[in-house]
């Protein structure tokens, strides 16, 4: 027969079990852990051809992406992608249909569309440009367009102004479509944090983000850690990327350098430069962004020809470790 406890004894026992059914419904309670979502690793249309492939699929194939970025001309014409045996357009509905069926017999994804707009020169047409392009982005599952929104003639606060009541037009007049028009930040006027939150804020819609260049707040004289901060706080407008680097000496790295400084001599492919993209996508991934990440490599030319394919595959595959 077993030794009876004492009242210490049976009062500690009791204790553990107590605890470890409460552990026990703890575990039970808890949250299974959040599955991340895939984010599409892309490319942009102009760099494909380095890889010397038939076609702008055969391209993404040879460099490891799922998905492109394609530029779209005034026409609605889509000259970035090349086929040996068609010109891809999205002006009409035959022209849809036939980029649609060589991007799902490829299995590959156009993830954003990409214009390089002149709103201060001509608002009608880009209106009406940007519309139509917004319909073809949901015909084809794209999510974003990326857009300029750069001023030619007005000073930066009169533009301001006239951006918000433009973009505001360009929101109301694309509600159906979903898509979202993603402001880039680059040149002088959207890579300032005191453009781009009040240009957001005051037009007040989800649908008008930010394609963020991750190297272009660098390239415009923020320190290494001030980049860091501006991922973190415009990540919940990020609609679209374009990831690229820069690596700076390292005695410049901190410094608030004179915009463009030395860019030529120090952009590089994504694996070698300064930003942490490892860094990049945990802003991103905290505020649960589900876009793509779309390589830019303005470094390609500083590399001989029959190598650029190689770089970008590699650019491809780094994203992928990131991840």
């Amino acid at each position: 027969m077993a030794a009876s406890l004492n009242r210490r004894e049976f009062l500690a026992g009791s204790g553990r079990l107590v605890a470890g059914a409460a552990a026990a419904a703890l575990v039970e309670d808890a949250p299974a852990e959040e599955k991340l979502p895939e984010l599409c690793l892309a490319c942009r249309d102009e760099h494909l051809k380095e890889t010397h492939r038939k076609d702008s699929w055969a391209a993404l194939d040879a460099i490891g992406a799922a998905g492109v970025e394609a530029a779209v001309a005034d026409d609605l014409a889509l000259p970035g992608l090349f086929h040996p045996d068609r010109r891809y357009s999205v002006a009409t509905p035959a022209g849809l249909s036939a980029v649609r069926a060589d991007m799902k017999a490829a299995g590959k994804r156009i993830t954003a569309l990409c214009m390089g707009n002149r709103f201060e020169d001509r608002p009608e047409f880009e209106l009406e440009w940007c519309a139509k392009a917004a319909a073809a982005a949901q015909a084809l599952g794209a999510k974003a367009i990326r857009i300029d929104v750069v001023p030619h003639k007005l000073a930066v606060p009169e533009f301001l102004d006239f951006a918000v009541r433009t973009l505001k037009k360009l929101v109301e007049a694309t509600e159906p479509t979903g898509v979202a028009f993603a402001v880039e930040n680059h040149g002088g006027t959207t890579n300032r944090p005191d453009f781009l939150a009040p240009l957001f804020e005051r037009v007040g819609s989800p649908r008008l983000g930010l394609t963020l260049d991750t190297a272009n707040f660098y390239w415009f004289g923020h320190p290494l850690s001030k980049v860091y901060e501006l991922y973190e706080t415009f990540a919940p407008r990020v609609r679209h990327t374009h990831c690229k680097s820069i690596r700076f000496p390292e005695a410049e790295r901190e410094k608030q350098r004179p915009v463009g400084w030395e860019y030529g001599k120090y952009n590089c492919p994504l694996y070698e430069g300064d930003i942490d993209f490892r860094r990049v996508l945990k802003a991103l991934r905290a505020v649960h962004y589900t876009g793509d990440l779309c390589v830019e490599d303005e470094s390609l030319g500083k590399v001989p020809p029959d190598e650029r394919g190689s770089v970008l595959a590699k650019e491809i595959r780094h994203l992928k470790e990131c991840m």
